[in-house]
This record gives structure tokens, C-alpha cells and sequence, in this order.
């Protein structure tokens, strides 16, 4: 029951608890942390990402402050729309113009006990496959000859792939292991929630595996690789590489579709139609609701769909599939041996104007920087970072097939899953 005593108790709890009612602050003195980022504005990804570290973030029904501070940052592009100024005056850190100052802090050495890359959005030029030459590998450069020259080294996030170019970004994960320092990259898919809430079983024997997705090459195929690869590589064996990566656009992927297997150079019916009934965005005509679309309609309404055919070395078939206009979100579905049903799930993006998905990442790059080890290999990003290119050369090279022994690796998984759950 109820008294005005327990009352009075409860609100005094609440006042004394008030600071964990609205921020988990940290208990110690935060840690430094430098940004290193192409473009700083509304909506990109340092909006996005290092903003966490400013603000915080929800975790698990509290504010949680990171016991870090960013204290410097580097901002390739600054436009009229820049916001790293404006955010520095804020929170008290300060805007460099080179990036060996931001991560020394304006010192004559390194004074920072991490390092934020986020190598996307801005202004740059193309190469011929049509890839955006962010300088992820340069920022990476660059901060390395710090480590090198002041002999110590700190933690690196690094968004996204870890370069246009597969040999920069094997170059990277050797510098990292060279100089010894944890190193993890990637995007926020593999830690988003999943609906339902499943994880490839660790040491499954798995037969095929799909992915379909929204967007344009060299940005949202590096999000649905990333799906598929944080799912895959927890197969039986462990992750071995790929052999052989095919792009196919346009009527060659309806031509794909209409085959109705990979052996006769598509991909399982039955796993596309498991993917497309995980969708929550799945297109419908006028007046409809929750019809499975017809091979005519999902023609009439991808204008330029996008396939990569993929070819493990321990025998696994994989295909992404890029389809605009029919799904708005990431669904996964695999063939297991022995089951008779596939795995599937839906990986959840939560919407705006607050993007959660992005703070399940950072809270994944904060784990690192305080823990200094990576919650998952940087080998899996190095992987969908080379993909990437074999898909989009592949395309320009009339869609044929292109053997890939520079992405035949191993490596192992955490056994543990990063997913999002709360």
C-alpha cells in the first residue's frame, strides 16, 4: 500500500538517483578522443557517429554518457552547413587543420587515447568503376605516422569499408597488427536489432545465403555485404574467403531470377521469398496490403536492379541483391543442411529523426576504446571492403565472373553475438 511515508521515500530515492535517471555519467575522469572525418554536417555520418560521444546516447533505458571527451577533430571539407564548429564551441574541443595535430591534441606528441574515422560524405572524385575515393586510407596513413614517430599507439574506428581499394585496406589491417593496436571498421548492420532476434548458429553447415536490399552500389552494397557476411562467417569452419564475384544489372538479373536456382545461375527461390516476407517495407499496388508480389510487378517497380553472385572457398553460394522501389530495409535468409525451413530474419533500422542503429555501433567502438579489443574482426570489413570492388569491376567488365584469390582468407568469428537486443 501506498503511504504518504513510502512516498516521501520514493521521491527522496529518486532525487538522491536523479543523475541515473537522465545520464549514466561516468565515474572517472573521461578519456581522450580525436575525430578524423571527411565532413562534418546534419545528417553525415560525424553527425551521426562522433556526436555520441558528445551527447551520449540511449543504452538499455538510460542515457549513457561515454567516459570519453572528444577533445580535438580534423574536418577534411568544412562548408556553410559545417557543424564541427558550432559543436566544438559547444563541448570545448577544438578543430585542427591537420590531422597529425588532432591526434596529438595540439601537443608535440600522441595525447589521445582513441581515434574516430569516419571517411564518408563530401566531395570526391570517382575512379573508373565508379567508386568514391573517400581517403580513409590516407586519414589512416597519416594517423599511423604519428604512432610510428611517437612510438605509441591507441585504438581506431574506422566507418565503413576500409578503402576503395582492396590492397590499401590489407595494407591497413597489417599496420594495425604490425603497430599493435586494436583495430575494428565497419557499419552499423551487424549490430542493429534483428526481428526476430536470431544469430546464425556457430558452426552451422550452411548451403546458400541471400540478402535483399536498398540503395546504390558503393554504399548500400557495403551495408547488405556486411549483412550477409556478419551471418555467414559463423558457419562451420569459419570464414575461408571467396573464389570467384559476379555483378549482373538490369535484365540480367531478371533473367537470373526467372532461373530459379544458383546452379542455373541465379539464386534459391525459396530463400528470396523467405527475405521479401521478412520486409516490413515491401511494396504494394494501390489499395494493398501484404500481397507477395508478382514477378511483373517487382519488374515494373526495380528500374535498374543490381545482383552479386558470390563464390566461397569452402563451397558456399551467397547473393545480394540490390532492389529499389521494391523494399525499403536489409532481410537475410540462408539454407542450413538439414533443416527444412531457411534461417531469416529482418535487420531493423530503427527511423528519424534519432537513428539508433548508429549509437549500436559506437557503442560497439566505445567497448574498444575502453577495453582495447575488438568485440569482432576487423578481417570480416577487410572482407566486404574487397567485395565491393570485385562486384562493382565485375559490372563494368561486361558482368562477367571474376576470380578473386586476393579474398581468399580465413578467419574466425566472436563467438559472442553484438547484436542489438535492448
Amino acid at each position: 500500500m501506498l503511504t504518504r511515508r513510502n512516498f516521501v521515500q520514493t521521491l527522496g530515492a529518486m532525487t538522491l538517483a536523479g543523475s541515473q535517471v537522465w545520464a549514466d555519467k561516468p565515474s572517472q575522469p573521461r578519456k581522450k578522443l580525436a575525430v578524423v572525418t571527411t565532413l562534418w554536417n546534419y545528417r553525415s555520418h560525424a553527425w551521426h557517429m562522433a556526436e555520441r560521444f558528445l551527447h551520449g546516447y540511449p543504452r538499455e533505458g538510460h542515457w549513457h554518457q561515454p567516459p570519453f571527451q572528444v577533445v580535438a577533430a580534423y574536418v577534411d571539407q568544412v562548408g556553410a552547413d559545417d557543424l564541427s564548429h558550432k559543436r566544438a564551441e559547444e563541448f570545448g574541443f577544438k578543430v585542427y587543420s591537420k590531422v597529425a595535430d588532432a591526434v596529438r591534441n595540439g601537443k608535440d606528441k600522441l595525447d589521445v587515447d582513441g581515434v574516430l574515422v569516419i571517411g564518408e560524405h563530401g566531395d570526391y572524385p570517382l575512379n573508373e568503376y565508379q567508386q568514391k575515393l573517400y581517403p580513409r586510407y590516407e586519414f589512416f596513413k597519416q594517423i599511423t605516422d604519428v604512432f610510428r614517430a611517437d612510438g605509441r599507439s591507441v585504438p581506431i574506428f574506422n566507418d565503413k569499408h576500409l578503402s576503395w581499394s582492396f590492397e590499401r585496406a590489407r595494407e591497413m589491417v597489417s599496420i594495425s597488427k604490425e603497430l599493435n593496436f586494436p583495430f575494428l571498421a565497419g557499419s552499423s548492420l551487424p549490430v542493429t536489432w534483428r526481428m526476430p532476434s536470431i544469430e546464425m548458429p556457430m558452426g552451422a553447415e550452411a548451403e546458400e545465403a541471400l540478402v535483399i536490399a536498398n540503395g546504390a552500389i558503393d554504399v548500400y552494397d557495403f551495408h547488405a555485404l556486411e549483412t550477409l557476411q556478419c551471418m555467414v562467417e559463423r558457419r562451420k569452419g569459419g570464414e575461408t574467403g571467396v573464389v570467384a564475384v559476379q555483378g549482373l544489372r538490369g535484365d540480367a538479373v531478371w533473367k537470373a531470377m526467372q532461373s530459379g536456382s544458383w546452379e542455373h545461375g541465379g539464386w534459391s527461390a525459396e530463400l528470396f521469398r523467405s527475405c521479401l516476407s521478412r520486409s516490413h517495407t515491401l511494396k504494394q499496388a494501390p489499395t494493398l496490403s501484404h500481397r507477395f508480389p508478382t514477378d511483373a510487378q517487382i519488374r515494373e517497380w526495380v528500374r535498374e536492379p543490381i545482383a552479386y553472385r558470390i563464390e566461397y572457398a569452402d563451397g558456399l553460394k551467397a547473393t545480394m541483391l540490390l532492389l529499389n522501389g521494391l523494399v525499403g530495409d536489409f532481410t537475410f535468409a540462408a539454407k542450413l543442411k538439414g533443416q527444412a525451413a531457411p534461417l531469416s530474419t529482418l535487420f531493423h533500422l530503427p527511423p528519424e529523426p534519432n537513428i539508433t542503429y548508429s549509437a549500436s555501433l559506437m557503442a560497439n567502438a566505445e567497448r574498444m576504446f575502453e577495453t582495447g579489443r575488438a568485440p569482432y574482426p576487423v578481417e570480416r570489413t577487410l572482407l566486404t571492403s574487397g567485395l565491393v570492388e570485385a562486384g562493382m569491376q565485375s559490372l563494368v567488365k561486361d558482368q562477367q565472373p571474376l576470380k578473386t584469390p586476393h579474398l581468399v582468407m580465413k578467419y574466425s568469428p566472436s563467438a559472442e553475438s553484438t547484436f542489438a537486443r535492448s
